[in-house]
């Protein structure tokens, strides 16, 4: 990316950012609290890359899409990964978010990234406690059930 439009890029997310974070706080705290924990950490990252479009030097260039788009292992690498986020919505659909999240973070895991199974375990539950505590016990958002559990009628 041309240097030029860094800055320009920076700019734009910042003054995106920054009316978002302003907005939401004059809105009741339960709904400014998605834009404020997006907004604030959206515009230091914007602020950063800005400063270090204006202040460091160029990166190196980057290959180009045709020789990205010829490579073999590029196009496998390309293929597993919309294959993963395919899986996720999959599951997401069929069991419903607080199932399909600590799910898809061990398959991850453990086929994905080779990891042990005590790091696996870890991980997906905390990842499932941080989903529960922040989604269910603090914000009170329903989850619908998902397709599966009501075709079950288990929902």
């Amino acid at each position: 990316m041309h240097k030029s439009a860094a800055v320009g890029l920076s700019i734009s997310v910042m003054l995106v950012s920054g009316y978002a974070v302003f907005a939401a706080t004059a809105w009741p705290w339960k709904a400014a609290l998605f834009p404020l924990v997006i907004g604030i950490p959206l515009f230091c990252l914007a602020a950063t890359e800005l400063l270090w479009s204006l202040l460091g030097a160029e990166p190196p260039s980057a290959p180009n899409e045709v020789e990205l788009s010829t490579d073999a292992a590029a196009r496998r690498r390309v293929v597993r990964v919309a294959a993963w986020m395919a899986g996720f919505f999959v599951a997401i659909a069929l069991l419903g978010f607080p199932i399909a999240v600590p799910l898809f973070v061990f398959l991850y895991l453990k086929l994905q990234g080779g990891e042990g199974w005590v790091l696996s375990i870890v991980l997906t539950a905390a990842v499932a406690a941080a989903f529960y505590g922040l989604f269910d016990a603090l914000l009170h958002l329903p989850f619908p059930a998902g397709w599966l559990w009501s075709w079950l009628g288990l929902a």
